[in-house]
Formats: structure tokens, C-alpha cells, sequence
């Protein structure tokens, strides 16, 4: 083990590493950032509905799952090397089939958007389930300051995305704003090659494989399974009606669609469990871990589920060009402030379940005044509170997860990973796009039925199965404003800049019908983000529960592993603490 500035380090190209997961990560950040900028050109071009264009996004976050928690499970057994490789590779294909939406009909642009993005969620699990156990071995004496390194790449590709939306918007297709990320990815591949891996903490300690997981056992693999099975059951559920357009025979109604596609998810879900439970001989797993879990997945649905949704909200609040200013202005604040965390800990004396609760609190904040935004100087205030917020989730998480569980190795912090971004993918940003289409709908339903009438979209959405709602159709609400925008156009010869600079005066001229329903999205915008923090406010809990569980059993302490034992780190304080 060899030195460096800030601690003990693993290896010496430590921070070669540290930046090659870094530049990884910000490929993720710009692919995600782009795709959630692109959401008003893709609804306006192919008509998609808000639940739509979220199961979208949360294809691009479900994917993620299935890269992190088997790139997890198979990394010290294959190499990080190969699987950098495999993540390269799924990064390029993921570009080339979501390429191939453009010029297709609403349906099929649907499927390749789908896919295209689910793609490009694998690979980033792929990388994570690299980059995290990497720096977590590499740093151990200071996991939360280096985690919260790596992960403010993810806030900076969402700044470089969104600076590409906002100068690139109006002049370059989404298309070619999408491939991008490319050129990050390119990067990483490059200063990944020929690079020395160590191996996890557990690995060198000769942990056994399956006692890796039992830290997790039947009460952490019944958190993933459940996210699991409602993401396997989708799949049936798209795949099912397929059947019926092949052949008249196969065709199945709708609610045994529902029925038989829920079966499927769940069966597969339990037969992971059943095979998680042999593996470690039933072990029931750590308390504390399942509480981790139960968490992590609240953080992936308030952090990324909103992220993906927080651009159009305060757009449609706003303006669009607002919208992508707020996204690039919170991003940047999370960006600068991940690399405070080591200060937090040691100048503000805060543990890292502390600073959690803070970040927990200021997030519910934030998102109840982001709900109420009238004016931009306002929307700074309040989404400046909720990405202070929202900094630190993550990584921190991560960290504790680490900290806490080294017998685990890379098992369970990929678990986690996973399980934060099936929530995002799953709940989160199919949630948000349901909460809106409900909102929305409901608002112009009872203020202007005629008007809901000639809005509403052609198909219902659902979510989870149980929860439907009928939401609006941002092509035909847009398609007034925009023969107002040719016609001012033709008339005055006017660019497009000068065009988009008079929208404000061509919206006095929209019809009543119209106006109600952008009146009605907006409201339910807002309904939108006061039901968001509930999320955040319900961590909080959580998190002053374990600051008081900590607090009972001697304060946080970093464990340490030797052979197939836990013990706690050196800590001049002393103190050990055990887990629930």
C-alpha cells in the first residue's frame, strides 16, 4: 500500500483509476442529461404523452440495474477490464439504435427510444459496477470524500448536457445532440486501457463468494426482487400484445395482460430469492442493510427519477430556456459541493448519516418551493435549496454501504447502486410522468371539460399496473402556437430567434380551449412537486432513526474485514458497533 495526499491509498495509479471512473460516469451524466433535454422535441415530433416519454427515462435508468448488480457479482471474477470493454461496446449501440427513431411512425419511434435508452442504462450500470468497489478499496480511509469525487462527474455531464440543449437546442436535431456523449465515452475507454486493477477488500481478505452476500441475504434480495419483478413485468406487459398481432388466435385482452405479465415478473422475482437463499444457506441478512436498501431506493426516485422530469417542469413553469438554465444552475451546485464532503466531515464534525439527514430535509424544502415558483429569481432560490438537497444521496450512501458491510465487497454497494436506479426507473420517473398526467388532467377536466375533450390523449397510461390516467397531448396543445409562429413568420419575415423571442405576445392570441390547458399543466406541475417531497421528507425519518440507532451502540464507525470477520477500523475514540 503506498501513500498519497488525503490518506491511504491501494495502489499507485490510484488516481489514474480515480479519474478514468470519473470521466466513465460524466459519459452517463451527458447521455441522461441530453435525453432529458430532448423531451419537448420528441413530444412535439412523435406526440408522446408525459407517462410515455417517462417510461422512456426510466428505461434509461431501469437498465442500469441489470449492468451494476451482475457486473457486481461476476467483477472479481472476470476483471474490470472486460467489463469496461462490454460497457464501451453497449454505449455505441445504444447511440445507433436510438439513431434510428428519427423519421419513424409514434409506435416504432417509441420502441427504439425505449430500447436505445435501456441500452445505454446497462452499460453505465456496467461502469458503476467498476468505478464504486474501485474507489472504494482504492481510498479506504476516506470513502465518502472520493466517492462523492467520482460521483460529482454525474452533476458535471449533466451541466455539459445541458449547456448542449442550450446552445444546440434550436440548431442542432436531437439526434445529433444525443451522440454527444460519445465523446466522453471514447475518453474513458482510452484511459482505462493497459491499467493495473486491484481487487476488493473482501477478495484480497479471501471472503468467500457466498459469504459476499450474506450481509444482504433474504431481506436485501426481497428489496431488488420486488423492483425486479415490476420491471420484468413490464416487459411482459409491452411483449404480450405482440403476440396478439402475429396471430388472431394469440390474442389476449387486456386484463389478463395485466394478470399474466404480473405473474411472470413475480415469478421470476422469487425464483432469484429462492436461488439468493440457497446461496447463502437462507441467511435472513443485516437489518441495517435492508434499511439501507429501503432507502437508497427512495434516493434513486426523488434524485434521478426528478432529474429527469425537473428540465420540463420548470420550463413549462417558465420558459423552456429557463428550464435548461435552472437544470445546468442545480447541477453545477452539486458539482462543486461533492468535493466539500471530506470538509463537512471534519470541519463540521457531521457523520455521514448526519449529513444525510441534513440533505434529506433541505431537499423536501426545496421541491415544496420549487412547487410555488412564479418568477426565476424564485425558481434560483428553490431549486439552489433542493440541489444542496440532494448533493451528496448518493455517494454517501454508497459509503456507509461500504463502510459498514466490507465483508461484502463490491456485492453490496452494486446491489445498491441497482436498486436506486430500478426505483428511479420504476417508480420515479414513471411516477412523476403518471402524477402528471393525473394532475394535469384533472385540472382541465374540472375547469374546462370541452377543452379536455379536444386535449386529452387518444390512449390511457398506466402505472404499476393499477393507477391510470389519461393525461394531455403536448402535440395537439402545441400545434396552435405553432401555425400562430409560421404565420407571424411569413408575415413579418422574421428568423426563428426573433420568432421564439415574440412567443410571449402570440400566447395573448391562443384560444380559451388552449390557454386551460396549459393552465391545467402547470398546476399540475406544481401538484407534481409537492407530492415529490414527500419522498425526501419520509428519508429524513429514516435518517434521524439511524443517527439515533448509531448514537445507542457508541456513534458511526468504519468496519474493517480480516479473513471472514468483520472489526472495527482503528479509531482513537474507540468503540465498536455491531449491526442490527
Amino acid at each position: 500500500m503506498s501513500k498519497a495526499e488525503g490518506g491511504a491509498v491501494r495502489a499507485p495509479n490510484a488516481h489514474m483509476l480515480l479519474w478514468a471512473g470519473f470521466l466513465a460516469i460524466l459519459a452517463a451524466g451527458v447521455g441522461f442529461s441530453i435525453r432529458s433535454g430532448i423531451v419537448a422535441d420528441l413530444k412535439r415530433e412523435f406526440g408522446f404523452s408525459d407517462t410515455q416519454f417517462g417510461n422512456i427515462n426510466g428505461a434509461g435508468l431501469t437498465g442500469f440495474c441489470f449492468g451494476i448488480i451482475i457486473g457486481g457479482i461476476v467483477v472479481d471474477k472476470i476483471g474490470y477490464r472486460a467489463l469496461v470493454i462490454a460497457a464501451f461496446v453497449m454505449h455505441v449501440l445504444s447511440a445507433v439504435v436510438t439513431f434510428a427513431a428519427a423519421g419513424q411512425e409514434s409506435e416504432m419511434a417509441y420502441q427504439f427510444l425505449y430500447w436505445g435508452s435501456f441500452i445505454f442504462a446497462v452499460a453505465n450500470g456496467t461502469l458503476e459496477a467498476v468505478a464504486n468497489p474501485l474507489v472504494a478499496t482504492l481510498f479506504p480511509d476516506r470513502r465518502t470524500h472520493y466517492l462523492n469525487i467520482l460521483h460529482a462527474s454525474w452533476p458535471a455531464g449533466l451541466v455539459l448536457g445541458g449547456m448542449v440543449g442550450w446552445y444546440l437546442g434550436g440548431t442542432l436535431e436531437w439526434k445529433y445532440q444525443l451522440m454527444l456523449f460519445l465523446v466522453p465515452t471514447v475518453l474513458y475507454g482510452v484511459l482505462f486501457i493497459g491499467q493495473r486493477f486491484p481487487k476488493s477488500e473482501a477478495a484480497e481478505a479471501g471472503v468467500p463468494y457466498a459469504d459476499m452476500f450474506k450481509d444482504v441475504g433474504l431481506l436485501g434480495g426481497a428489496v431488488v426482487c420486488v423492483l425486479l419483478a415490476l420491471f420484468l413485468g413490464g416487459i411482459a406487459g409491452t411483449l404480450l400484445p405482440l403476440l396478439g398481432s402475429l396471430s388472431p388466435s394469440l390474442e389476449i385482452s387486456d386484463q389478463w395482460i395485466g394478470r399474466i405479465s404480473t405473474g411472470i415478473g413475480f415469478g421470476i422475482g422469487g425464483l432469484i430469492l429462492i436461488g439468493l437463499g440457497i446461496l447463502t444457506r437462507f441467511s435472513i441478512g443485516s437489518v441495517l442493510l435492508f434499511v439501507l436498501f429501503i432507502t437508497h431506493a427512495l434516493v434513486g426516485a426523488v434524485e434521478l427519477g426528478t432529474d429527469g422530469w425537473i428540465q420540463g417542469i420548470t420550463g413549462n413553469l417558465l420558459t423552456e430556456g429557463q428550464g435548461k438554465l435552472l437544470f445546468v444552475y442545480t447541477s453545477a451546485i452539486m458539482f462543486g459541493l461533492r468535493f466539500c464532503a471530506h470538509f463537512i466531515e471534519t470541519k463540521l464534525g457531521l457523520s455521514p448519516v448526519a449529513l444525510l439527514f441534513v440533505c434529506a430535509v433541505l431537499a423536501c424544502v426545496g421541491l415544496n418551493l420549487a412547487s410555488m415558483i412564479e418568477s426565476f429569481g424564485m425558481a434560483l432560490l428553490a431549486l439552489g435549496v433542493y440541489a444542496l438537497g440532494k448533493t451528496f444521496f448518493w455517494p454517501t450512501m454508497l459509503a456507509v454501504a461500504s463502510d459498514r458491510f466490507p465483508r461484502s465487497g463490491a456485492v453490496a454497494i452494486s446491489i445498491m447502486g441497482g436498486i436506486g436506479m430500478l426505483s428511479a426507473g420504476m417508480l420515479g420517473s414513471p411516477g412523476l410522468g403518471y402524477l402528471k398526467d393525473k394532475y394535469s388532467s384533472e385540472e382541465l377536466q374540472a375547469k374546462a371539460p370541452v377543452a379536455y375533450e379536444q386535449y386529452q390523449n387518444e390512449s390511457e397510461n398506466t402505472f404499476l399496473w393499477v393507477f391510470h390516467a389519461r393525461g394531455l397531448d403536448a402535440k395537439k396543445m402545441e400545434a396552435e402556437l405553432n401555425k400562430l409562429k409560421d404565420e407571424l413568420k411569413t408575415a413579418e419575415n422574421l428568423t426563428d430567434e426573433q420568432v421564439a423571442a415574440r412567443v410571449p405576445e402570440l400566447m395573448e392570441k391562443l384560444s380559451e380551449d388552449n390557454r386551460a390547458a396549459r393552465a391545467a399543466s402547470i398546476k399540475g406541475d406544481r401538484q407534481t412537486l409537492r407530492m415529490d417531497a414527500v419522498i425526501p421528507g419520509t428519508m429524513a425519518v429514516i435518517y434521524l432513526l439511524l443517527m439515533l440507532y448509531f448514537k445507542s451502540v457508541g456513534g458511526y464507525r468504519k468496519l474493517e474485514v480480516e479473513g471472514d470477520e468483520h472489526r472495527p477500523a482503528a479509531d482513537p475514540a474507540g468503540g465498536v458497533t455491531g449491526e442490527m
